[in-house]
């Protein structure tokens, strides 16, 4: 296991009774790596996301987060360590404001999370505000600070819960389907936002457009029938015929 890797993932297996979803997947992730995972409906994607989180437990093989064997580790030890996601459907608090919710995330950040005897308040934490509000303008949302989350679009809410991913500060962030429903504007603004990540940030990203899966990967990963059926850079994986005839379902090289 090299010590470069942020995540080590060895001869992983999941399986629900006799139904095998993931089968002996072994996979090594570098730091500040962009990664895409692709593969048809079915082939397992999400189900080795939430293998990675702790959503779900592995019924075989490892998992290192560097190097700390996170195999049974819950999800949110998991998530204070650094390994953050999000999700297909938004995991938002509509009846807050952009700002609540973000100031939330911070809170907990900052160990501020049970902090109960001390209202919070502006005046009482200014570095919170003031960190809420950088990350706002930075990414370009201070104009829905204060509108509360169900009444933005869903594209919207969408950039809210990646900025969400983002302020935790995270080694590594897990996006499943992050541009899914969403209009070409609201498509073109999140993959601005991504390209705009700083690069030490680890991306590991699950998305069924394939142009902007691999205009945003350093490299790429077809999952099929729960097995890695491919691993490559982008052109690579582009020309690969088995990824054409199997999950493309064309045998036409142009088709990725």
């Amino acid at each position: 296991m090299s010590m470069d890797n942020i995540l080590t993932i060895s001869s992983v297996g999941k399986s629900f009774g006799g139904l095998h979803i993931l089968k002996d997947i072994s996979l090594e992730v570098k730091k500040g790596e962009r990664i895409g995972i692709i593969g048809p409906n079915g082939a397992g994607k999400t189900t080795f996301f939430n293998l990675l989180t702790g959503d779900l437990a592995p019924s075989t093989g490892e998992i290192y987060h560097y190097e700390e064997n996170i195999t049974k580790q819950p999800n949110y030890k998991r998530a204070r360590n650094g390994i953050v996601r999000t999700f297909q459907k938004n995991n938002l608090l509509n009846e807050l404001t952009v700002l609540d919710n973000l100031l939330l995330v911070l809170q907990r950040k900052r160990g501020l999370g049970r902090v109960w005897y001390k209202p919070r308040g502006a005046r009482k934490y200014p570095g919170l505000y003031e960190e809420a509000d950088e990350l706002m303008n930075k990414w370009g949302l201070y104009h829905q600070r204060d509108i509360v989350v169900k009444n933005l679009s869903y594209g919207e809410q969408r950039q809210i819960e990646i900025l969400l991913g983002v302020a935790t500060e995270p080694s590594i962030l897990l996006l499943d389907e992050p541009t899914a429903g969403m209009s070409q504007s609201e498509t073109d603004y999140i993959v601005d936002l991504l390209h705009k990540l700083p690069r030490d940030l680890t991306l590991m990203i699950i998305e069924h457009d394939l142009d902007i899966v691999f205009g945003l990967s350093d490299r790429m990963v077809v999952l099929y029938d729960g097995g890695v059926l491919v691993e490559g850079r982008p052109e690579q994986v582009r020309m690969d015929k088995r990824v054409n005839e199997i999950y493309i379902g064309s045998g036409d090289e142009a088709t990725c």
